[in-house]
């Protein structure tokens, strides 16, 4: 499928040639002149990204970002702009927009920004689906991370496995040996003893929680508890 870009841009020269090129290199673009045309255009058009120029007619960049934001939070808006000042610059992020290019820029320049916003965006896509909320607690699944109000812990592939298993079970008792043969593929005393080990372990991490309680039931499983 083809990026769909919103151009803004008032200089005529420029953005025929950025639209060209643009264009020649697969993309969908829709170029826009006039910032009062731009929330129509964002309506009409669908874009997956936007490219805008901070000095337009009837309308700043910094006031067109904050109205497409509030159509479309999610929607990665690069700032063109003139000025080096960090003042101007603070402002653009301030007014929602994820990154800048100073003019005069090279298309292959303005090309990979625009790649790398889609895929900073598709990663926090990716991560808002992965992510799991356990109480005050946050459970990457992709990353194997465990997020606590204070720190960060890093799981390793055991850990993450077993979390898994508890947590889709939460409210609901999960067997040892279901936890036994699908991590390890027996119920040995050693793998046993070794759950046992990471059991501990997971309990450990969630002491900043006393509403979240991992329940041995002995001789049965394990209760992953939320309150």
């Amino acid at each position: 499928m083809r990026i769909r870009v919103l151009y803004i841009e008032d200089e005529p020269f420029l953005g025929k040639i950025v639209s060209e090129t643009l264009q020649l290199q697969g993309f969908d673009l829709k170029l826009v002149a006039d910032g009062a045309l731009v929330i129509n255009a964002l309506r009409s058009f669908i874009p997956d990204i936007c490219v805008l120029d901070i000095m337009l007619p009837n309308v700043d960049g910094y006031t067109l970002c904050k109205e497409i934001k509030s159509i479309r939070p999610e929607l990665p808006v690069i700032f063109l702009t003139a000025r080096s000042e960090t003042t101007d610059l603070v402002k653009g992020f301030e007014a929602g927009g994820t990154d800048y290019i100073k003019k005069p820029f090279s298309m292959e320049e303005l090309i990979v920004r625009i790649n790398n916003q889609l895929m900073l965006l598709s990663s926090k896509k990716k991560q808002s689906v992965d992510d799991i909320l356990l109480g005050k607690y946050r459970l990457s699944q992709s990353r194997y991370e465990l997020t606590s109000p204070s720190t960060v812990h890093k799981l390793s592939d055991r850990e993450m496995e077993i979390l898994r298993m508890l947590t889709s079970g939460a409210d609901r008792v999960v067997e040892r040996r279901d936890i036994l043969m699908k991590i390890w593929g027996d119920d040995s005393f050693f793998n046993s003893r070794t759950l046992d080990v990471y059991v501990r372990k997971l309990r450990s991490l969630f002491m900043e929680d006393p509403d979240i309680e991992l329940v041995t039931l002995k001789g049965k499983g394990y209760l992953f508890l939320i309150k």
